[in-house]
């Protein structure tokens, strides 16, 4: 969700008595905003010298393990620019590494799986992830919402999808051929292994959720490569499972994917309360597809933030003018004596 909002170095005072009447709850719950919240996607990461300098010799899974590290550096966006919403830092295999799997996140390459999971033998290696398995989690969240008052956390989670590539694959893949090989040739393997990552990712939401974080995201970075008609045999129940896990917690849940333009309402009814939106569609289309039947996250292209400011500057403008129909936007038109707006990617 984007809008012109105030440039800060550090967070404005709350004005809001706690997250769930922040700008972020209410806008994921479509009611009525003063203004049309602003968070990063991501924890601005390799943009913030901060970050860097505190990552400085660990290694990501460690500094997603560690509730003193998880709690700066999920922090160091909010104090640098004032967002309306901190994202927590962690990495969507963290709960897979917590289940046993043997993985590991290389610079430059991504997760990296020792034994890739294609027979049912492999499959039987994978069990549920249960509150104990993560008891940092628990604290980092808790640090967290201590730290943020009336600032809302989203917590975050890998759809089943995704997890499966980079189990099947082994780790990132340009065309998912070993995954897609898999959902076709043997349907009851694929569904059986979506089935159990989807009690993975919906535990540990339920963690985050349970732990004080006000929304919860379920993040799927490849399932744009699947047609419509894949993503509603092979994908969609288990997303749903997942998001129906933490249902009960009465947070609003967030699916986000990448590439999903022609997936958006199908998204939408595996049971989210607002459905992310990436820089590939714009919020008008997106809109117009999904009938206005839930709150839209998005959706400025990361690479304009290498671009000059005016036109960075406009860009963002218009996005929050694209999105202003959807439900959980600000009725105060975005024009040219608007804050400077705070960019998201």
């Amino acid at each position: 969700m984007t809008t012109p909002s105030p440039n800060a170095a550090t967070p404005s005072a709350p004005t809001t008595a706690s997250p769930a009447d922040s700008a972020l709850v209410r806008a994921a719950r479509g009611l009525p905003v003063p203004h049309t919240p602003v968070w990063f996607m991501r924890q601005a990461g390799r943009s913030l010298p901060e970050y860097r300098k505190v990552r400085e010799g660990v290694g990501m899974l460690e500094s997603c393990r560690r509730p003193d590290l998880v709690t700066e550096i999920t922090l160091q966006p909010v104090r640098r620019h004032g967002v309306d919403a901190a994202i927590f830092f962690s990495d969507i295999v963290v709960p897979l590494a917590a289940v046993g799997v043997d993985l590991d996140i290389v610079p430059g390459v991504g997760p990296v799986v020792a034994e890739p999971v294609r027979t049912r033998a492999d499959l039987a290696r994978l069990r549920d992830l249960v509150a104990d398995d993560v008891p940092d989690i628990t604290e980092s969240v808790r640090m967290l919402v201590a730290e943020l008052g009336a600032t809302p956390l989203i917590g975050f989670a890998g759809a089943p999808f995704t997890l499966a590539s980079y189990l099947v694959e082994g780790g990132p893949s340009r065309n998912h051929e070993r995954t897609k090989a898999l959902m076709h040739g043997d349907p009851q393997l694929w569904h059986d292994l979506c089935a159990q990552l989807a009690r993975v990712s919906g535990a540990f939401l339920r963690v985050q959720g349970e732990a004080g974080a006000s929304a919860l995201q379920l993040f799927d970075s490849w399932a744009g490569f699947l047609s419509r008609a894949d993503y509603t045999r092979f994908v969609a129940e288990h997303s749903a499972a997942a998001l129906a896990s933490v249902a009960d917690l009465g947070v609003p849940r967030i699916h986000f994917g990448v590439g999903t333009g022609e997936l958006l309402t199908l998204m939408g009814e595996a049971g989210a309360d607002v459905v992310g939106v990436d820089y590939r569609v714009s919020l008008t289309d997106a809109l117009e597809r999904t009938g206005g039947r839930w709150p839209l996250q998005g959706n400025l292209d990361p690479a304009l933030l290498f671009a000059p400011w005016e036109a960075l500057s406009r860009r963002v403008v218009e996005i929050v003018e694209e999105g202003r129909a959807a439900p959980g936007t600000s009725s105060t038109s975005a024009t040219a004596s608007s804050p400077t707006p705070t960019p998201t990617s």
